[in-house]
C-alpha cells in the first residue's frame, strides 16, 4: 500500500498572473480562460458554433442599438481571479468608453456544443454568483434556447449560486431581453 505524505494542490492565479503568462506566450497552442483562478483549456471553434456566435452577434446588435456594445469573445473582469470569454456579452456603453474589459453584462450568451455541461453549470453558477440577470445558453445538441434567470443563492453549487428560473424555448418560439423588454428575439435567428 502506498501512503501520501500530503495531498497534491491546485494552484490558482489572479489575474495579473494570468495575463503575465500570456504576454509571455503560454498560451500561444489554444485557447484559455480563467475561472475561479484555474486556467480552463476550451476547445477550438466548429464552423457552426462561429456562424451561431456571429447571428447572435448581428441580431443582438439590431436589438439593441446604439448605447450598447454587444462583445464577441472577450473577456469580462469578474473578481480577482474570473475571466470568462463569453460568446456574446452585451455591456450598457459605447465601446470608446471603457478603458478595461466591462466587469458586468446586461445579457450573456454562451453558443455551446462540446462546452454544454460546462456552460449549463459551472458558468451559470460564477455568472449567477454575479448577479448577471439574463444569461442563454444557444444549445447546439438540442438545438434550443436555454434561459436562464433570477439569480439566487445556493450553497451546493460551485459558485455558492444558481439560476431559479430555467426555460427552455425551441425555434419557433422567441424571447425578449430582460434590458429590452419590447424587442423579442427569434430562437432560430440564434442557431446556425
Amino acid at each position: 500500500m502506498i501512503k501520501l505524505l500530503a495531498a497534491p494542490k491546485t494552484k490558482r492565479f489572479t489575474r495579473r498572473q494570468y495575463y503575465a503568462m500570456a504576454d509571455a506566450g503560454v498560451f500561444a497552442d489554444g485557447r484559455v480562460e480563467l475561472i475561479d483562478g484555474e486556467i480552463v483549456q476550451m476547445p477550438s471553434f466548429k464552423n457552426p458554433h462561429v456562424i451561431a456566435t456571429d447571428k447572435g452577434r448581428e441580431v443582438l446588435a439590431s436589438a439593441f442599438g446604439s448605447g450598447f456594445w454587444v462583445r464577441m469573445q472577450a473577456p469580462l473582469h469578474l473578481k480577482d481571479h474570473s475571466e470568462p470569454e463569453p460568446d456574446l456579452a452585451v455591456v450598457k456603453g459605447d465601446r470608446r468608453e471603457f478603458k478595461d474589459h466591462p466587469r458586468s453584462a446586461l445579457l450573456i450568451v454562451e453558443v455551446s456544443d462540446s462546452t454544454l455541461l460546462y456552460d449549463q453549470v459551472v458558468k451559470s453558477s460564477l455568472y449567477a454568483r454575479e448577479h448577471i440577470q439574463d444569461y442563454w445558453v444557444v444549445n447546439m445538441m438540442d438545438r434550443h434556447l436555454e434561459v436562464y434567470r433570477n439569480p439566487v443563492p445556493d450553497r451546493s453549487r460551485r459558485f455558492g449560486y444558481r439560476y431559479s428560473q430555467i426555460v427552455t424555448l425551441q425555434p419557433g418560439q422567441s424571447v425578449a431581453p430582460l434590458a429590452l423588454p419590447k424587442s423579442p428575439i427569434k430562437v432560430a435567428d440564434l442557431l446556425p
